[in-house]
């Protein structure tokens, strides 16, 4: 019986993000032009798929306390290594995007690694790979955009009478696999666990060591993966991609209800807050409002969605136990 309060208090947080979603499309509806519309849907829909991996990935990270500010310049560089390997070399897809999956997981180990053997901040660890990986994908593509082509278009193009991406339904299966991982495994558990209290998961005989590292490693993964779907939109690979999605992804994330201190979190919470993120951007883009606005809005939600989390967390310290 005593995780039946949790599970619907989880329950109860998505139903208010999903209220949150409606209302948005409710009020956009009214004051936009043609803002309920299914070309809107599919918009909204085609755009989020590389956030909304990374932003699974950015959720284990964040649930063991830690952060990670090098997985959008890790999705730039993994998108130039899918760009040399089906250009240069001739590869498909189905060959050069576990070659992109591996670069990122290789990325995510070091920042694991480093971090947890060494005792290094993540912080610091992260921002640096940031620097690393974009370095890389400047070198590999002497900074410009390289065209792909029909090769990698597929995955971003609308399927015909259903209007959404392949990408977002492997977006879709990416979270589904996420929270089941997150909250039905004993993996997921400890992971929670060690961002709640890393001392007493250590001294439950919890070895934290390897789970650190590997939500670190997911994440890279995931930014690979992140820089397959960014490519197809454009049917190129930029080495500019993917700058500024860490901190989306940390947006949507805290959006979503998982906490920054750790312990607590959602992977489906984070992709309600990508939605929510992508329907705000898209509906104030339709009803008129300059970029400046745009990104003065989204910046209050953010905080505001901190301070809701920071006052919960203080809440729940002074519920009894």
């Amino acid at each position: 019986m005593p995780s039946r309060p949790s599970i619907l208090s989880r329950f109860g947080e998505s139903l208010g993000l999903v209220g949150v979603l409606v209302i948005l499309v409710f009020l956009f509806g009214i004051f936009g032009t043609n803002f309920l519309t299914a070309s809107t849907f599919h918009q909204i829909a085609n755009q989020v798929p590389a956030l909304a991996v990374i932003a699974v990935g950015m959720t284990f990270v964040i649930i063991t306390a830690g952060i990670d500010l090098s997985v959008g310049s890790v999705m730039g560089f993994v998108g130039v290594m899918l760009g040399l390997a089906m250009i240069a070399w001739g590869w498909p897809l189905f060959f050069a995007l576990p070659l992109g999956l591996l670069a990122g997981l290789a990325c995510g180990w070091v920042n694991g690694w480093v971090s947890v053997r060494l005792a290094v901040p993540s912080f610091i660890v992260t921002l640096g790979m940031m620097l690393i990986a974009r370095g890389l994908a400047y070198m590999g593509t002497d900074s410009q955009t390289k065209y792909i082509g029909k090769p990698v278009e597929w995955l971003g193009a609308s399927i015909p009478g259903i209007g959404i991406s392949w990408a977002f339904l492997f977006s879709v299966l990416t979270v589904i696999v996420g929270q089941i991982i997150l909250s039905r495994t004993v993996f997921g558990r400890y992971a929670k666990v060690i961002g709640a209290n890393e001392e007493a998961a250590t001294l439950s005989g919890i070895n934290t060591r390897p789970i650190k590292v590997t939500v670190f490693a997911i994440a890279g993964t995931l930014a690979g993966l992140a820089a397959a779907f960014g490519s197809s939109k454009l049917a190129s690979v930029d080495p500019n991609a993917g700058e500024g999605m860490e901190l989306n992804a940390i947006a949507a994330v805290v959006i979503g209800g998982t906490s920054l201190m750790g312990g607590r979190g959602s992977v489906v919470g984070s992709f309600l807050g990508v939605l929510i993120m992508a329907t705000l951007g898209a509906g104030l883009a339709n009803i008129g409002v300059d970029e400046p606005v745009k990104l003065l809005v989204t910046g209050l939600v953010i905080v505001g969605a901190a301070i809701f989390d920071a006052w919960r967390a203080k809440r729940m310290k002074q519920l009894p136990s």
